[in-house]
Formats: C-alpha cells, sequence, structure tokens
C-alpha cells in the first residue's frame, strides 16, 4: 500500500509542476488587424460626419425597418424556412460540438476495461501461464506547456463564431433578396396596370381614328400605324404577367415553400421610403457586417492554428497511469490488497527528423495567416465599397425619381392636349400616337425608377449590415 501511495502522491506532483509550466507559450497573443478607416462613407450626408446619431440604420430589427406587414411576413417566413439558412444553423450545430470536444482537451483521456486469457502452451514450447484476469483503468495526460491546446480551443471557439457570422451574413442577403423581390413584384403590378390603363386609351385612339377615316379626314395608313400601337402595348402585358409568376415563384423558394402566388395589398407608390436613417461611420462595420467578423474570426482561427503548429515542433509531456486487479484465479480477481496493481510513467518526445513535415506545417500555418489577414482586409475594403456605392445610388435615384414625377406629368397633359387637338384638326394622327407611346414609357419608367428607390434603400440596409438582429 504504501508503495501505491508514493505513485500516487508522484503522479499529483508531476501533475501540478506540468499545470505550472502550462503557463508558456511559443506564439504571441492575437492582435487585430489594423484597417485604416475613413471618417465618413463617400456619399454619406454632411450631417453624419458631424456627429453619430444613437441609433444608426444597421442597428435597427428588420421588423422595425420594413413597414409593410406584408413584407415582414415574408421575411419572417424566409427567416424561418430558408433552405440555405436552415444549412447554415446546421454548421453552427457541428462547430459547437467541436467547439465542445476542444473544451475537454487539458482533461486526461481515461479508458476502463477487463478481459480474461487462457493458454494451451505445448508440452515441448515454453510454459506459460495458463489462464489471466485483469480488469484496469487507463488515464493518459498531456501537459499544455507550449500552448497547443489552448491554441487547439481558440481555433475551435474562432471557428464556431464563424459559422455564426457566416449565418448571420447569409440572413442579411436573404432578408434584401426577400425585399429586392417583392419591391420588383409590386414594380410588375404597376407597370400591369398602366399597360392595360394604356391599352383602354389605345383603343379609344382606334375608334377616334376610325371614324376619322370614315369621314375621309385621314387615310388607312393611319388606322394601320395605330393598330400596330395598340398591338405592341397588347404584347407587353402577357410578358408582364409571366414575370410577375416568376417573380412569385422565386419569393416562394426564398420563404422556403413551393411556388405559389404572393397576396399583397399594396401598390408601389403607397409604400413610404425611409431614406433619412443615419448610416453610421465605416468602423461600425466591424461589428454589424456579419461577413467582416466572419473574416475577422478566420484570422483568430489561422493564428491559432499556427500556435498548435509551432507547439508541435517543441518537446511533449505525457504521463500515463494504469490501476486494477490481476489474478491467475478468478476467484481472487478482485481481492485487494492481493490483486491489486498500478503502473505510472512519465514521458517527455522531443520530435528529432520527421522528413520536415512538422516545419512545412508550421510554415504553411503562418502563411494562411497572413492569408486570411489579407481576405479580412479585403472583406473590409469590399464592404466600404458596398456601403459607398448605396449611398450614392440613393442619392442619384432620388433626383431622378423627381425628374421622372415631372415628366409624367407633363406627358399626360400632352396626351390629353394631343387628343383634343387632334378631334380639332390642329393635330396629326402620327403626333398622338408618339405621344401616348411616350407617356407610357415615361410611366414604366418612373415605376422602375421607384422600384430602384426602394431596393437601394435595402440594399444599403443591407451593406451597412442590418437584417439579422
Amino acid at each position: 500500500m504504501k508503495k501505491h501511495a508514493k505513485g500516487f502522491l508522484l503522479s499529483c506532483l508531476c501533475f501540478l509542476m506540468f499545470s505550472a509550466l502550462a503557463a508558456c507559450g511559443v506564439t504571441h497573443e492575437y492582435k487585430k488587424p489594423d484597417v485604416a478607416f475613413l471618417p465618413t462613407y463617400r456619399g454619406a450626408l454632411p450631417a453624419e460626419s458631424a456627429a453619430l446619431q444613437d441609433t444608426v440604420m444597421a442597428e435597427l430589427p428588420y421588423r422595425s425597418f420594413f413597414t409593410d406587414i406584408t413584407l415582414r411576413t415574408l421575411v419572417d417566413s424566409a427567416v424561418t424556412n430558408n433552405i440555405d439558412l436552415q444549412v447554415g444553423l446546421k454548421n453552427i450545430d457541428i462547430a459547437r460540438q467541436t467547439l465542445n470536444a476542444a473544451r475537454l482537451g487539458n482533461l486526461p483521456a481515461l479508458t476502463i476495461g477487463a478481459q480474461t486469457t487462457r493458454t494451451n502452451p505445448s508440452d515441448n514450447g515454453v510454459q506459460t501461464t495458463p489462464q489471466d484476469y485483469v480488469a484496469s483503468a487507463s488515464a493518459s495526460w498531456e501537459a499544455d506547456i507550449w500552448g497547443k491546446i489552448r491554441s487547439r480551443k481558440k481555433s475551435a471557439l474562432a471557428a464556431y463564431l464563424k459559422t455564426q457570422a457566416a449565418a448571420r451574413a447569409v440572413q442579411t442577403r436573404l432578408v434584401a433578396d426577400v425585399a429586392s423581390g417583392y419591391y420588383n413584384l409590386l414594380m410588375l403590378d404597376e407597370q400591369l396596370d398602366i399597360s392595360r390603363k394604356n391599352l383602354a386609351l389605345a383603343d379609344t385612339t382606334l375608334k377616334m381614328i376610325g371614324f376619322q377615316y370614315t369621314a375621309g379626314q385621314v387615310t388607312s395608313l393611319a388606322v394601320q400605324q395605330q393598330q400596330a400601337s395598340r398591338q405592341s402595348i397588347a404584347l407587353s402585358i402577357p410578358v408582364i404577367e409571366q414575370k410577375i409568376a416568376v417573380q412569385e415563384n422565386a419569393l416562394s423558394t426564398l420563404c422556403g415553400r413551393m411556388p405559389g402566388t404572393i397576396q399583397r395589398d399594396r401598390t408601389l407608390f403607397t409604400l413610404k421610403v425611409k431614406d433619412d436613417l443615419p448610416s453610421g461611420i465605416p468602423s461600425l462595420l466591424l461589428q454589424n457586417r456579419p461577413d467582416v467578423r466572419a473574416a475577422e474570426m478566420a484570422v483568430r482561427a489561422a493564428h491559432a492554428d499556427m500556435g498548435e503548429a509551432k507547439a508541435n515542433l517543441y518537446p511533449s509531456f505525457t504521463v500515463t497511469a494504469t490501476g486494477g486487479f490481476d489474478a491467475l484465479k478468478s476467484s481472487n480477481w478482485f481481492n485487494a490488497p492481493g490483486s491489486l496493481f498500478t503502473f505510472f510513467q512519465a514521458g517527455v518526445v522531443q520530435p528529432v527528423f520527421q522528413r520536415g513535415q512538422l516545419l512545412a506545417k508550421y510554415k504553411q500555418s503562418k502563411t494562411k495567416r497572413e492569408q486570411s489577414e489579407l481576405e479580412f482586409k479585403q472583406s473590409v475594403l469590399k464592404a466600404v465599397e458596398e456601403v459607398s456605392n448605396a449611398l450614392v445610388q440613393l442619392d442619384k435615384v432620388k433626383s431622378q425619381e423627381v425628374i421622372a414625377e415631372e415628366r409624367v406629368t407633363t406627358l399626360k397633359k400632352a396626351v390629353a392636349n394631343a387628343g383634343m387637338l387632334f378631334q380639332s384638326g390642329m393635330a396629326t394622327y402620327l403626333e398622338v400616337i408618339v405621344t401616348e407611346t411616350s407617356a407610357l414609357q415615361a410611366e414604366l419608367n418612373l415605376a422602375d425608377i421607384r422600384r430602384q428607390h426602394l431596393a437601394v434603400m435595402s440594399e444599403l440596409y443591407r451593406s451597412l449590415g442590418g437584417g439579422w438582429r
């Protein structure tokens, strides 16, 4: 028993000694890569550069940013049922299991077992014990002196956080795609309504020209040209209807359901555009943009992997302890202390020559760390570019919409005047056709510009990192 006690005390002393040495490390602590941010985005409002308001656009939940109930319902459905997003969430579960396993890295590995053996030696061979009964437990522990296990934990944690950020990035893109698809659907509804109204106007004009043809005031060419103009408008209607069905199917797929009709009770021009919210400053992208966050987590993981690879170049200290019962007869198997045995071993292993593999892996991990840092900086540049582009587009599309509205108003008056002048013989039928065609195209363009206005706001919201909260 005294031998067993001495062995146990020796094991405890080795464990404490190695635990004290485990505070050592072979790599420096992780430091976030430096990025030189501009004070404001290109295209940002001057007021934003003076002082940042309390709540920037990216910090608004999507249910607060989007005011249309139908759109919010579609986004809710997409966030719950979208297949791509569900795959991203499964990746989080996988990374979580890896992290849970890595957190147990400092604990010893423990195995238990029992076995019995029986040998029938030959009469002319070596005589051995005919039977043996063994029940034992074995524990093996490696001292984390050079931070190898700690680096493995940090890598697993960074990988877990990266999958979380990646899933959030999928969600922000999903929210923007649903909003863009919904706005496109409302634009197509508006264009279909405009085309049908203009088709009715073309029918009226055709009857008017027909009366004048009967009266001998115009030739058959006038009738034929108006018929061609009417047919052009009629031809666009099934095309728009087809686009509506395709867009509804695309939105249904984003929402994780079979293709079908999308119910909507709002029109394009009844939606209020939120284009006066503060965009914040570029440095906020580090906390608001999930893809930028994921890129930073990739740098953290690569840094930890480099630490583990470097620690593999240094000696490893392991302690192994085995104890149990061993007897030649089954009746004495668990008799104590007569059948009790213990085994203790502490060892140091220093890699000397591994055909250059360990050094090559360390150099590769160092290069991958540098590569991930470059990718992080590239993601930041890309994010700032996307926000700046969206701000410029927003400013310009607002100017376009004002001009387009004025043009539609002007051409509507021109259509009414052309009709009255034609009836009084002061305008030709060609002038009527050209005016009506221009008015139709202007209305269609206005609907598209309003759609762009709404879509660029959702894109700005996404590019700032909004939509995952």
